[in-house]
């Protein structure tokens, strides 16, 4: 089986499973599984996008940014059916195309190719204007960060700039496990709202408190919810 070939969908309770058919001596454990419970919620109860509408210009755009921990993101999407169970087994091999930063060509469902801190971000503002231009106001855009990418310039001049332009398809989650340098006074979510975002920081761990957070209604903004996690070790 390949990993363009759909399988059936497992449940919340299958991820460790999933999770520990991946091994290797670079998996960067906690930063996958920071992201575990909100990558779930989100692909199981928010988006719209599924194995079959992978290329559908209505679909809703996942962008991975926190892409240098993707086991959590392949388990989820092999849970899903976006790829075959098996093909977890190969993580990080030379002929797998499950790399140990996610890749757009490889692998179906995926929208970027990430890796490099800070960049995901300012791609999703990017993504809502290209869906504006085609006529697309539908589609909601996604894009999961972490604490530290907020660290780089390049995100923050992405967030002071979609306030302002009223980006209500962009949506933001930051996960918050503590590994930033700088911080914020005031915390994640006050840094959005003083930009012009509707945000809220929710416990990244629980479940019905992250999809409350994700459907609130934000007319006319952007929306960042801001996940706390347990902190990096």
């Amino acid at each position: 089986m390949t990993t363009t070939e759909m399988t059936s969908e497992a449940g919340y309770q299958d991820l460790n499973r999933l999770l520990a058919l991946m091994t290797g001596d670079e998996k960067h454990g906690p930063a996958a599984t920071s992201t575990l419970d909100a990558l779930w919620v989100l692909y199981d109860r928010v988006l719209r996008v599924s194995p079959g509408t992978v290329d559908a210009p209505g679909r809703d755009r996942f962008l991975l940014s926190k892409g240098h921990g993707p086991m959590a993101y392949y388990a989820v999407l092999a849970a899903k059916g976006f790829l075959a169970e098996e093909a977890l087994s190969g993580f990080g091999s030379y002929d797998s195309p499950l790399g140990h930063h996610p890749d757009r060509t490889l692998i179906p469902g995926v929208e970027i190719g990430s890796g490099s801190l800070g960049h995901g971000l300012p791609l999703a503002v990017g993504s809502v204007h290209g869906l504006r231009a085609q006529g697309l106001t539908g589609p909601r855009v996604w894009v999961l960060i972490g604490d530290a990418e907020l660290d780089e310039g390049s995100n923050h001049e992405a967030l002071a700039y979609a306030g302002p332009a009223g980006l209500d398809q962009l949506h933001t989650l930051v996960i918050d496990n503590a590994s930033a340098t700088y911080g914020w006074p005031g915390g994640i979510a006050s840094r959005f709202e003083a930009a012009g975002w509707s945000a809220e920081t929710v416990d990244g761990r629980d479940h019905e408190a992250l999809y409350a957070a994700f459907t609130a209604p934000h007319a006319g903004r952007p929306r960042a919810v801001v996940a706390r996690v347990e902190p990096k070790s």
